[in-house]
């Protein structure tokens, strides 16, 4: 089956699922494919990343980040309507990235025939993701990053780690850029202010970055272009769990510290963060204060990086098979 022009639809929900969701529609679309992301509502500087490779659609994320279940009931049912309207039977294919915003499409992609394949974080070491759990139990394919994650999701197929391949050339533009994905961590820019770096870049989410714009060098909240941020910074410190430390340390090479975020109850546990920054040539530290922040920065960037084969082509290969099969 010839596959010009064929299109493959791919959950990406806020966070590092979006970034398995580019990482693995830019492949999809290097083969041929056309991808069409299912983003969730109101996240607009994902959708402008998105939106550079292939078309977007949107869905409503039924449960939001720190939120008890029993508060997000009434929201399930508009996000199945939602979901039978957007899940079409000519995508063949469902792509999932992980988080709730996924389980309604991925449900209804089986109802009406389709096949789905199953995205596990690249954080977790010890055990699966709530959403990839329960979607390996109806999934075609699930795809994981590391053999150890092999383990506790029998059946998998271990691709190598999925992370967004660099855009931009590497240079050392002599700053330190802090990130904590689109939620924030108000904690973490906080010490990293008192720990006197000389150039100091804050990218907040959420958190109001008027707070911190007489404290640092430059200050955002968020930026479609934040790989940009990466690329010519000299060292990144980022939050634990998310994405951002692999796009960092694997795709740039950068010197990378990870501040396990303990407010996201809802992903991997702070006991991953040692096995996953060992992983990626990261330091993650236990203790968050700005001498313990200044003695990992020193240590990260003694740190040789690993060199693996790139999972996204490998995952869009398999997922070729299954939309050609």
């Amino acid at each position: 089956m010839s596959n010009v022009g064929k299109e493959i639809l791919i959950t990406a929900a806020p966070g590092g699922h979006s970034g398995y969701a580019y990482a693995i529609g830019l492949r999809l679309r290097e083969l041929g494919y056309k991808p069409v992301f299912l983003a969730a509502e109101g996240y607009d500087w994902i959708v402008k990343k998105l939106t550079r490779i292939g078309h977007v659609e949107y869905a409503p994320m039924p449960r939001r980040v720190g939120e008890p279940l029993y508060r997000s009931l009434h929201r399930w049912p508009a996000a199945f309507v939602k979901a039978f309207s957007k899940v079409k039977p000519e995508y063949r294919v469902l792509v999932s990235c992980g988080a709730n915003l996924s389980i309604p499409p991925a449900i209804v992609s089986k109802l009406k025939g389709m096949y789905l394949v199953n995205v596990e974080s690249i954080v977790r070491m010890s055990g699966p993701g709530k959403t990839p759990r329960f979607l390996h139990r109806i999934a075609d394919l699930t795809l994981v990053h590391w053999p150890e994650q092999e383990k506790f999701l029998r059946g998998a197929r271990v691709v190598g780690p999925i992370y967004e391949p660099p855009r931009f050339e590497s240079s050392d533009g002599g700053y330190v850029l802090v990130t904590a994905g689109s939620v924030g961590f108000r904690e973490l820019f906080d010490v990293v202010v008192e720990a006197g770096f000389e150039r100091l870049v804050i990218q907040t989410g959420r958190v109001d970055p008027d707070a911190y714009k007489k404290r640092a060098w430059k200050v955002f909240d968020y930026d479609p272009d934040l790989e940009r941020w990466i690329a010519n910074a000299s060292l990144v410190i980022t939050h634990f769990p998310g994405m951002t430390s692999a796009t960092a340390a694997l795709a740039y090479k950068k010197p990378v510290v990870l501040v396990p975020a303990i407010h996201l109850t809802m992903s991997a546990p702070v006991t991953d963060c040692p096995l996953y920054s060992a992983k990626i040539g990261a330091v993650c530290i236990n203790k968050l204060s700005p001498k313990a922040i200044l003695e990992a920065t020193d240590k990260a960037r003694k740190v040789d990086k690993p060199s693996y084969t790139e999972g996204a082509m490998e995952a869009a290969r398999l997922i070729s098979r299954l939309y050609e099969g």
